[in-house]
């Protein structure tokens, strides 16, 4: 695993570039879309933050965000982000 060096600075606006496993075209239809979108507006309810921008391609996508002042805790949210599209999307294949 690669040894990142992160800067959290409180209120900040951060720009990420995530990845998916292998590469893999998850995001290739709007079901797949909006599975994220739905996990993304879970997250949001508890652990506000504003996104400003976002481009989701087949295989990764980009965002920026604003977080709220006093909180730098972008790893968490991230965390819950995945954890919740997980979820959605194998309560949509049973």
């Amino acid at each position: 695993m690669s040894n990142y060096r992160r800067l959290y600075i409180r209120g900040g606006t951060y720009f990420f570039t995530v990845v998916t496993y292998r590469r893999q075209p998850l995001f290739i239809d709007d079901a797949r879309v909006e599975l994220l979108r739905h996990a993304f507006r879970e997250v949001k309810a508890k652990r506000p933050f504003d996104v400003v921008a976002a481009v989701i391609l087949p295989n990764h996508l980009h965002c920026l965000w604003n977080l709220p002042e006093g909180d730098a805790d972008f790893s968490t949210r991230w965390q819950m982000i995945k954890t919740n599209a997980i979820r959605w999307a194998n309560h949509r294949m049973c």
